[in-house]
């Protein structure tokens, strides 16, 4: 199948025919650049004007699709016109030509028409000059700077700014693109953290509601079972609460809800309560100055994950959570008594989405995590005692100086 060939530009075929006709018009109005006794002239008459008129008008319908052709062809036509009486037309499409050829031809072709251009200049002042010793002379390189090398530069000019323009819309677009990713990522990341939230919010009513649930079922004491109910409905009302304003920050769009205060370590003591009220056996040794709030809030999701993996998977006894503040950390340590053998087996007091959570908490701070079983952490807590049959959870939470209030 044979190649087609792109149709030329309808801006090109408008300069062609207006080029054309302007040329026509001159000719029919017996206007020459030389009259028919200048030496240059080696064939006069008005008909020979016409022939580079018109090739010189066919290669303008080219300035875009083949620059290149257009002006080499170009600058044989300009050749034939000079030993004509000549055409002005002619002359203004052949500077059109040098432009074209610099600003759509391929960058070394655009290198090449400067180069040359330029060359012609230069040798179209000095030599003439040199030969015929009259000032005059230099009117030659005058000549030949303004049909060559002023629009070829004009055209490097333009080029450049067309570039710039260019790489300035695809930096513009490079940058809509970063920016539409970075708010995909910054989407991703707050429903992880929500997920988190509502991990460490609402899990440890429902682990409650579980517990006792299943104590009022399986005991058959009406005064155990009213307690277990009346444990069950608090959680309940409390997590529905939590749950209703997770669901409100995420459907509120418009910005003017703000969401509720970060709890901090203040709300330890609450929160420990409220695990001693769901039956969990807890002793909190907390002693720590003012702290930089990511730091509060991170220390209160480890606890607070803690003490719910605790609920769900201790063996029967004391936990301990104890915060101990160095001079640029501060130390979670929270312990549980793990392995002893129930009807269903040992546990482990925690996994999944709550360990990941935390791991995830310390990192965004730079810190240090780490849980389970005869771990460093279990041989070297503050409050073990019971030969490392524990589960503990250690966090190592750096504190930037200067950030402390």
């Amino acid at each position: 199948m044979a190649m087609r060939h792109p149709r030329p530009h309808r801006d090109d075929v408008r300069i062609a025919l207006a080029g054309l006709l302007g040329g026509l018009l001159l000719w029919g109005a017996g206007l020459g650049t030389r009259p028919a006794a200048d030496p240059i002239v080696l064939w006069s008459g008005r008909w020979p004007i016409l022939l580079p008129l018109v090739v010189i008008a066919g290669c303008e319908l080219l300035r875009r699709t083949h620059p290149r052709t257009g002006l080499l062809v170009g600058v044989a036509a300009l050749t034939v016109d000079t030993v004509t009486q000549g055409n002005l037309v002619t002359v203004v499409m052949f500077t059109d030509l040098v432009y074209a050829a610099v600003l759509y031809g391929p960058p070394a072709t655009a290198r090449r028409v400067l180069w040359i251009s330029g060359a012609l200049t230069v040798l179209g002042t000095v030599v003439p000059f040199a030969v015929w010793r009259v000032p005059e002379a230099l009117l030659i390189g005058v000549v030949v700077g303004v049909v060559a090398f002023t629009p070829g530069a004009t055209g490097w000019v333009v080029r450049n700014h067309r570039d710039a323009a260019e790489a300035a819309r695809l930096r513009a677009e490079q940058t809509a693109l970063l920016a539409e990713i970075d708010r995909v990522q910054a989407v991703t990341a707050e429903r992880a953290r929500m997920a988190r939230e509502l991990h460490d919010m609402v899990a440890n009513h429902l682990s409650a509601i579980a517990i006792h649930s299943t104590a009022a079922l399986s005991l058959d004491d009406p005064a155990t079972s009213k307690q277990a109910l009346g444990v069950i409905r608090e959680n309940s009302v409390e997590g529905l609460a939590e749950m209703r304003r997770l669901i409100g920050i995420l459907r509120d769009s418009s910005g003017d809800t703000e969401p509720a205060a970060a709890p901090t370590l203040d709300g330890l003591a609450s929160l420990v309560e409220h695990a001693r009220g769901n039956g969990l056996d807890v002793a909190l040794d907390c002693a720590h100055t003012a702290l930089p709030a990511p730091v509060e809030l991170a220390a209160y999701r480890i606890v607070q994950e803690s003490l719910t993996n605790a609920l769900k998977h201790a063996s029967p006894g004391r936990v301990t959570v104890s915060l101990v503040q160095r001079d640029h950390a501060l130390d979670v340590w929270v312990t549980s008594p793990f392995g002893e053998v129930r009807r269903d087996g040992p546990r482990a007091p925690g996994s999944g989405a709550g360990l990941i959570g935390m791991r995830e908490r310390v990192a965004l701070l730079q810190g240090t995590f780490e849980a389970g079983p005869g771990t460093e952490a279990a041989r070297t807590g503050p409050h073990d005692t019971t030969g490392g049959r524990t589960w503990t959870v250690r966090a190592t939470l750096p504190i930037t100086e200067g950030e402390t209030a």
